[in-house]
């Protein structure tokens, strides 16, 4: 019985910390889509007087794509927890959902984190009589926001990813914990009935 209580005690805590890790990971893919929304109306001005232009993230098809997936990764974390804490969460669409959604989000998050930094590395637009213009070079003045802002939602979008595959090896630790704690307790009963029935002999 003692044992029943610790491996209930674990569970709780393993289910809490996994419960935690998934609202970090939606509060984490709601800001890095926020604050990459922002990150528009940069102007940029060059060092010779050219004529200025201005960027903003929808300007850049991978940065856009951050947004998206994080907007939907965010609902989709967000109908994962519920379906975790709902009283009837235990049910046919549950054990179905839950599991499709703990792929697909981190898919989502990693996919687009991933573009989001590779294209960040080429940030540029093409300027008659220039050719490509890197937004973020040095030399370029009034984009030192717009940079800074764009990587942070980047980084911002990776712990988000980070959270939810958190979220996952807890999960995995409480269905390993519950499955050994399964074997266990038939192990004891069975062996409980063997000595039961020696002893009758």
């Amino acid at each position: 019985m003692p044992c029943d209580g610790d491996d209930k005690e674990s569970k709780g805590r393993l289910n809490a910390v996994n419960i935690a890790a998934r609202v970090a990971a939606m509060g984490l893919a709601v800001a890095s889509a926020a604050l990459m929304v922002t990150a528009s109306q940069c102007t940029v001005v060059l060092p010779n007087g050219a004529e200025a232009h201005t960027v903003t993230y929808s300007d850049f098809g991978p940065f856009v794509y951050l947004v998206v997936a994080n907007a939907i990764a965010a609902v989709m974390v967000g109908v994962a927890i519920f379906l975790s804490v709902w009283k009837k969460g235990s049910g046919k669409c549950s054990r179905v959902l839950v599991p499709l959604l703990d792929v697909a989000v981190p898919a989502l998050l990693y996919s687009a984190t991933g573009a989001a930094f590779a294209t960040s590395e080429y940030m540029s637009y093409c300027s008659p009589g220039r050719g490509r213009i890197s937004v973020c070079d040095g030399t370029v003045r009034g984009t030192n926001n717009f940079c800074s802002q764009v990587h942070m939602a980047m980084y911002i979008s990776l712990a988000a990813a980070g959270a939810v595959s958190a979220a996952e090896l807890v999960k995995n630790l409480t269905l390993s914990s519950l499955s050994f704690g399964s074997s266990g307790s038939d192990s004891s009963s069975d062996a409980g009935c063997e000595h039961g029935c020696h002893h009758k002999h």
